[in-house]
C-alpha cells in the first residue's frame, strides 16, 4: 500500500468513526511524509510528494461534500421514500402533467448535481415546466400588512403604494423578457416586488395598487413579493397611505458601499466617481434619459443609476443621500431617485487601496459586488468545460453549432473552464476564460485542439481537470447570485502559493486542541 492509498483510507474511515481521531491520524501521516521530522510520530512504508500533500491537506481543510465527490465518485442521494412526497407536491403544483420517473430525475439532477435545497429544486422544477412559482399550498389567498409577510407566503394579497418602479427587460433560455419591478410600501413599512408577467400592467409611482395572488422569497433577510401568472394587479382608486419609507422625515443610514446589501432603503453613499454614462430608454411609451456608472470608496465599488441629471462627473468625490439598493442578476445597485440629494464633498478616497477579498459567506449574505476577490480550492470542474465554439458576432458560446441569436454560424474556437470553488465558508460558481485557462493550467487552445483531434474532447477536459482539480487559487471578477448560490465572471485568476508543512502543522495543532 502507497502513502496517498494511506491517506485515503484515513478518509474512508472517517466515514464510519470518530471525525477528530482520524483527522489527527490523518494529518499526523501527513506530517511524516512530507516534513523532515526526524522522530515520525507514525511509521509510514513509502515517500508521498509535495503535491499529493497538498492534495490531502486540501481535502482536510476544505471538508466539504463536493471535495469528497469529486475525489472519490460519492453522490450522497436522499432516498427514493424521502423525495416522493416532494414528488407529490410538485405533481400537484403542475397538474399532474409530468410523470413521476421524469420528476423525479429532475429532482435528483437539482439536488446531486447543482446541490441546492429541496425548495429551491422543486420551484426549478415547476418553473421549467410552466407553473406558477407560488410555493406548495393550495389554500385561498389571504391578506397581510408588508409587515407581517415573512417570506414563506404561497397565495397572499397584498395593499399598497408604489415607492418606485422600473421595467426591464432579462434574457431567459436565450429569449428576452421584459418585468415589472420595484418598491412597494404601506403604513408598515416597504418591500421590493417584481411583475413577471407584467402584460398591460401600468404601475404609477404614488398609486396604490392591490397585488393579488402574490408569492414571497426571503433575500438576504429582507421579504420580496412575486406576482407570477396566476397573480394580478388591481388599482385601488380612492386609497390612501402613508409609507414610512417614503417620508421625507424618516433619516437615512450611512452606509460604507462594501456594507451595501439588496433591498436597503434611505441609505446614505459617499465615494469617489468612477465612470459617467447617459443612455436613452423607453419607459412606458415615454423616453427617458438614464445617468449611471461606478462610484467607489475604499471598501468596494457599486454601480448607480440616476434619473435625474445630477451633473455628475468623473472624479469627483460626492456624497449621495437618501437612495435605495435594488439588485441587477443578484449584485447590489445603488439607485439615486427624485428624493436623492447630491452634495460635493472634500474627502479623498483610496479607491486602488487593494483588493476586496471576500469570503463566499460574505458575498451570500451581500448578495453579489464588483471586483471581489475569492481564495479557495477547485473542487469541482463543471460540464461546459474545456473546447467550446462561440458566435462570431455576439461572442455566446454555441451548442450545436447554433447560437441561440444568430442562429447556425460557424463558431469561434475558445477555451473555457467553468470551476466550483470552495474557501472553508461556502462555494462559489467560477468561469474563466481562455486567457485565465491557459495560464493556470498551462493547457494553451491549440494544445487542446490537438489533443481533441487525436483523442477526442474528453480528453480535453480531463487534461485539464488533472491539472486545476484541489488546486488552490484566487480569482476575482463580478459576482452575480440567485438560487443555485454566487458565481463569478473571473476576470483574473491566480495562483495561491501554499505553505504544505505549515498548513498541516498547523491544522493539526486544531484538531489536538479540540479532542
Amino acid at each position: 500500500m502507497n502513502a496517498w492509498n494511506e491517506i485515503n483510507l484515513c478518509f474512508n474511515l472517517s466515514l464510519n468513526l470518530s471525525l477528530n481521531l482520524i483527522l489527527n491520524l490523518s494529518l499526523n501521516l501527513i506530517l511524516n511524509l512530507c516534513l523532515t521530522d526526524p522522530t515520525p510520530r507514525l511509521r509510514t512504508p513509502s515517500p508521498i510528494s509535495e503535491s499529493a500533500a497538498l492534495h490531502a491537506v486540501t481535502l482536510l481543510k476544505y471538508d466539504h461534500s463536493d471535495v469528497l465527490k469529486s475525489l472519490k465518485g460519492q453522490v450522497d442521494h436522499m432516498d427514493t421514500n424521502e423525495l416522493t412526497p416532494h414528488i407529490e407536491e410538485i405533481k400537484r403544483v403542475l397538474g399532474n402533467k409530468i410523470d413521476d420517473d421524469q420528476l423525479m430525475a429532475e429532482l435528483r439532477k437539482y439536488i446531486d448535481d447543482y446541490h441546492v435545497d429541496i425548495t429551491a429544486a422543486k420551484r426549478g422544477i415547476i418553473r421549467k415546466y410552466g407553473g406558477a412559482d407560488t410555493g406548495f399550498a393550495t389554500a385561498d389567498t389571504v391578506s397581510k400588512k408588508i409587515a407581517d409577510l415573512n417570506g414563506s407566503e404561497t397565495k397572499v394579497d397584498v395593499l399598497g403604494k408604489i415607492v418606485y418602479v422600473e421595467s426591464k427587460t432579462i434574457t431567459v433560455k436565450g429569449l428576452s423578457k421584459t418585468i415589472v419591478s420595484g418598491i412597494l410600501g404601506d403604513d408598515t413599512g416597504t418591500a421590493s416586488f417584481t411583475v413577471w408577467e407584467p402584460g398591460a400592467v401600468q404601475l404609477e409611482k404614488g398609486s396604490t395598487y392591490t397585488f393579488r395572488n402574490c408569492y414571497c422569497k426571503l433575500w438576504n433577510d429582507r421579504v420580496q413579493i412575486n406576482i407570477g401568472n396566476r397573480g394580478r394587479v388591481e388599482a385601488a382608486p380612492g386609497v390612501e397611505l402613508e409609507v414610512p419609507n417614503s417620508s421625507a422625515s424618516l433619516s437615512a443610514s450611512d452606509v460604507k458601499i462594501g456594507d451595501i446589501r439588496e433591498g436597503m432603503g434611505n441609505v446614505n453613499v459617499a465615494g469617489k466617481i468612477l465612470s459617467v454614462e447617459a443612455r436613452k430608454i423607453n419607459s412606458r411609451g415615454e423616453e427617458k434619459v438614464v445617468y449611471s456608472g461606478i462610484i467607489a470608496d475604499d471598501t468596494g465599488k457599486i454601480q448607480y443609476s440616476a434619473w435625474h441629471d445630477f451633473d455628475l462627473k468623473e472624479g469627483e468625490s460626492v456624497s449621495a443621500k437618501n437612495c435605495y439598493i435594488r439588485a441587477w442578476k443578484g449584485i447590489p445597485q445603488l439607485n439615486i431617485g427624485d428624493r436623492a440629494v447630491i452634495e460635493r464633498i472634500d474627502e479623498k478616497f483610496d479607491v486602488d487601496a487593494g483588493e476586496s477579498l471576500k469570503t463566499v459567506d460574505e458575498i451570500t449574505r451581500i448578495g453579489g459586488g464588483l471586483d471581489i476577490t475569492i481564495e479557495g480550492v477547485v473542487v469541482d470542474v463543471k460540464n461546459g468545460s474545456g473546447l467550446i465554439k462561440r458566435c462570431p458576432q455576439c461572442k455566446r458560446s454555441m451548442l450545436n453549432g447554433i447560437c441561440t441569436v444568430h442562429g447556425t454560424v460557424e463558431g469561434v474556437p475558445d477555451l473555457r473552464m467553468k470551476l466550483v470553488v470552495d474557501d472553508g465558508t461556502g462555494a462559489v460558481g467560477a468561469i474563466l476564460n481562455r486567457a485565465d485557462t491557459e495560464k493556470i493550467t498551462g493547457v494553451s487552445l491549440q494544445a487542446a485542439q490537438g489533443l481533441a483531434s487525436a483523442r477526442g474532447e474528453g480528453v480535453v477536459v480531463r487534461e485539464l481537470m488533472g491539472k486545476i482539480l484541489l488546486r488552490r487559487i484566487r480569482i476575482t471578477g463580478n459576482v452575480m447570485s440567485d438560487d443555485y448560490g454566487p458565481s463569478m465572471i473571473v476576470r483574473s485568476a491566480s495562483d495561491v502559493e501554499v505553505d504544505v508543512p505549515a498548513e498541516a502543522e498547523k491544522l493539526l495543532s486544531e484538531v489536538e486542541a479540540a479532542i
